[in-house]
């Protein structure tokens, strides 16, 4: 099918006040008949370590913060006995809290003998600080990277209730919702929604933050010329696709990435509400906002019913989970640990983030002294020492290799509709 100049206007592409294309740029042909190519899912060993290992480490933090907010500075166990679900593991919170004493001290209650207590070891308290000495100086990328959230939203607000499961995925302090959003009020405001609920919302649009993290990459890259020549208004732009064995040789899925990647790129901070939602044009925009926004995490990856939360401030099609078994050479879909989680592949590289944010050190820190406690813990708290902590001075973990792949026969629509009600979690409640 060829689609001239004046058929941009039937499908919608222009005509809005932020004009997303100009005719400059759609002054050419625009060729389209994408080969539709039926892929099975691939099973990736290394990116579903790191999601199983990161899970024990995640409910680890939000234990970590629960304790401070609490004013005793301890939390006993009665209170926990009902967060297994909250905490998204697999066994009881009072055995996961046992499991690393290097964290977490255990100490019977002054009143109530029988009542068993926790509390920060001088070692998590130690990390506790260094993640805050990190979050001091880069409030400013904080802010930027809240700021990109709501601008890719329909209407640049977006509720608390679906960010606050977000926190660890974006980076965001456990109390940035009190201590930070009203230090920046010419960025955000907090106003109630359509259900009566509080969002947070950007105050106004900051052009400087509306590049995507693929034209930044492009620009830096050794592809600068396909940057340079995507501004002059030629507007393809490829997505890095990493392919699991053996697909990427096949001529059918050799085509059919070819024919896709020439199709023009849709930045996630330009209004879409004009596009065909049954374009290839609007696939290719749906690949670039999961793209982007799996590109502003700290891990580069988040849990499908995060995404599926924010899907219609996010203009995303009702069955969009499907694009992550359909573009297995951008994204990674994993059933790990009870739970569906995306992973933009380009991210990871031999079974180790490519670009580590300083945080992801830091919580590899954690982690470390998290399986110290637990290959030691009939040795006490002692085991490890605050100065072992430090962040420039620990050997970083083995991974394993990326390329150890293993294919697995689930088609792709087998994938999206069964595995649809699989997640489990209910982080959305704060605990």
């Amino acid at each position: 099918m060829k689609l001239k100049w004046k058929n941009l206007v039937s499908f919608g592409i222009i005509g809005d006040t932020r004009v997303i294309f100009n005719q400059q740029r759609y002054n050419h042909q625009i060729i389209r008949s994408i080969t539709k190519v039926r892929l099975k899912w691939v099973k990736n060993k290394s990116i579903d370590h790191i999601i199983d290992k990161e899970t024990d480490l995640k409910a680890a933090y939000l234990l970590k913060d629960a304790i401070k907010r609490y004013p005793t500075g301890f939390i006993t166990s009665k209170t926990v006995e009902d967060w297994q679900k909250l905490l998204g593991i697999t066994v009881p919170a009072l055995r996961f809290l046992r499991r690393f004493p290097t964290l977490f001290h255990e100490f019977p209650h002054t009143r109530y003998p029988s009542l068993r207590c926790f509390k920060l070891t001088e070692t998590a308290m130690f990390l506790d600080n260094q993640e805050q000495e990190i979050y001091n100086p880069k409030e400013s990328d904080i802010v930027e990277r809240l700021c990109r959230v709501l601008m890719m939203m329909k209407g640049k607000s977006v509720p608390f209730h679906s960010l606050h499961p977000l926190k660890w995925d974006l980076g965001l302090p456990d109390t940035f919702d009190r201590t930070m959003i009203h230090k920046y009020p010419d960025h955000f405001k907090v106003v109630k929604g359509a259900n009566g609920l509080p969002n947070l919302s950007l105050v106004g649009w900051r052009e400087e933050y509306a590049v995507s993290a693929l034209q930044k990459n492009s620009e830096n890259s050794d592809l600068g010329n396909e940057y340079r020549h995507f501004k002059r208004g030629q507007i393809a732009l490829a997505f890095p696709m990493s392919f699991p064995r053996g697909y990427g040789a096949q001529r059918k899925v050799k085509a059919w990435m070819e024919e896709f990647q020439k199709l023009p790129y849709i930045s996630p901070y330009e209004d879409c509400r004009r596009l065909d939602p049954k374009s290839e044009l609007m696939e290719k925009r749906v690949v670039g906002v999961l793209h982007e926004f799996l590109s502003l995490t700290i891990h580069k990856k988040t849990k499908r019913n995060y995404l599926r939360s924010l899907r219609e401030e996010l203009c995303l099609p009702h069955k969009f989970t499907r694009i992550f078994t359909r573009y297995p050479g951008i994204f990674y879909l994993s059933l790990k640990c009870k739970t569906t989680t995306v992973t933009l592949k380009e991210g990871y590289r031999r079974g180790k983030l490519v670009d580590p944010h300083p945080l992801a050190r830091l919580r590899e820190k954690f982690y470390h002294v998290m399986r110290t406690g637990l290959l030691y813990r009939g040795k006490g708290e002692n085991m490890i020492s605050p100065q072992d902590c430090l962040i420039d001075g620990m050997k970083e973990e083995e991974s394993q290799d990326e390329a150890d792949d293993e294919e697995s026969e689930v088609e792709e629509e087998v994938w999206d509709e069964e595995a649809s009600d699989a997640d489990t979690e209910s982080e959305g409640e704060r605990i």
